[in-house]
């Protein structure tokens, strides 16, 4: 029997990388997972693929905090309760500060905190009905790296991290853990959008263990910290990066 037998999980940004992996590997334990993103084609992908019931790809932009809350209740009341949310969507831009265009800012903002702290607010009832429940947001290494034209980018995994841990501190009464993950250099093909291959080669080569986390080993980390494993486990932002935040940037 899987870890997360007979649970379901609201995973964002799910349609492909490291959000598809999560939720292929959540319906590996044993759950019910719906698959939000706004990227039609990549969800109906995703649902070709089989899984059956098991896999419930939903259009949803984060964004959008009445979609948001529309599809969470949506599938919440189809799955019978919510057990797990993950707040995964994201979008990538890498630019010099001075160059930022207003509209790409408020776009990445608004996906990256307001769209996690929407799927938060949307979930947390049906999380407290089920009398608690994990929630995992990602954050990332960059964070406590320096990251070229990586600004806006760092700015709201920054913002994610302290948000995990008032999250935290506001939810654990009520049973609710959260948690963050912060992956190294995971070669998605988001990521690639705005990395060079020789980009790929030089975090490969800062990491100690001399190679890049990929996408299974994230979703692997996310089984944990839904799972009952991590019971005791709140408030925290574990790093799966091959080691490469222990050489600096």
């Amino acid at each position: 029997m899987g870890r997360l037998q007979g649970k379901t999980a609201f995973v964002t940004g799910a349609g492909g990388g490291i959000g598809r992996a999560i939720a292929l590997a959540f319906v590996a334990e044993g759950a019910r997972v719906a698959i939000a993103d706004v990227n039609q084609g990549l969800l109906d992908e995703a649902k070709a693929a089989g899984h059956g019931d098991a896999l419930v790809p939903l259009h949803c932009d984060v964004a959008n905090r009445a979609d948001v809350r529309a599809k969470v209740d949506g599938f919440a009341a189809d799955a019978g309760g919510l057990d797990i949310l993950v707040n995964n969507a994201v979008r990538f831009h890498y630019a010099p500060l001075v160059d930022f265009d207003p509209e790409i800012v408020d776009s990445m903002l608004d996906i990256g905190i307001k769209g996690a702290l929407w799927a938060l607010q949307a979930a947390t009832p049906h999380l407290k009905a089920r009398g608690g429940g994990s929630v995992i947001n990602m954050s990332s290494i960059a964070v406590e790296m320096a990251i070229g034209n990586a600004s806006v980018y760092t700015s709201i995994k920054g913002a994610i991290d302290a948000l995990t841990r008032q999250q935290a501190a506001e939810l654990g009464p009520h049973n609710i853990r959260v948690n963050a993950l912060a992956p190294g250099s995971v070669p998605t093909p988001g990521a690639s959008a705005v990395i060079t291959p020789e980009g790929w080669k030089t975090r490969e080569g800062k990491s100690v263990l001399r190679r890049l986390p990929s996408a299974d080993d994230v979703a692997r980390a996310a089984v944990f910290l839904a799972s009952d494993d991590s019971s005791c486990i709140t408030g925290v932002t574990l790093k799966i990066d091959a080691g490469m935040t222990i050489t600096g940037p």
